[in-house]
């Protein structure tokens, strides 16, 4: 599993090294190094796709790097994953726990198990 930010456009695998932003009043696409955080009005492109840009006619098109490096996954990712991960397990304040009960006996061929506790959408279950 990659920790890395990918390619904002459609269908894109790639890793993303380069961050994509308009400045719509002087009509110009900077792209740059792909930016410490994702804000929510720029785009993370990969190589290719940083290369390949064109902007609309009369926009002005400025490259802040003539090579771009891919960054090295840091501990700091493996960190907000794992923050990410708890704080979704975490019960919302004023939700009821979830009720245990019994998973699997409607499906024919399948073992029961009793759900004895729940965070978010993680479920606990012991078997039968």
């Amino acid at each position: 599993m990659s920790l890395s930010r990918r390619c904002s456009r459609t269908a894109c695998p790639k890793a993303a090294i380069a961050t994509l932003t308009y400045v719509y009043g002087d009509q110009t696409a900077v792209v740059g190094p792909l930016a410490t955080y994702a804000e929510p009005h720029t785009y993370d492109l990969c190589a290719d796709h940083a290369d390949r840009l064109t902007a609309p006619r009369g926009w002005e098109i400025v490259r802040l790097s003539g090579e771009y490096v891919e960054p090295e996954p840091s501990h700091d990712d493996l960190l907000a994953l794992a923050n990410a991960v708890r704080e979704a397990g975490r019960p919302k304040l004023g939700e009821p726990p979830a009720p245990s009960r019994v998973v699997g006996q409607a499906d024919e061929g399948s073992s029961g198990a009793v759900e004895t506790s729940r965070r978010g959408h993680l479920r606990v279950l012991r078997d039968l």
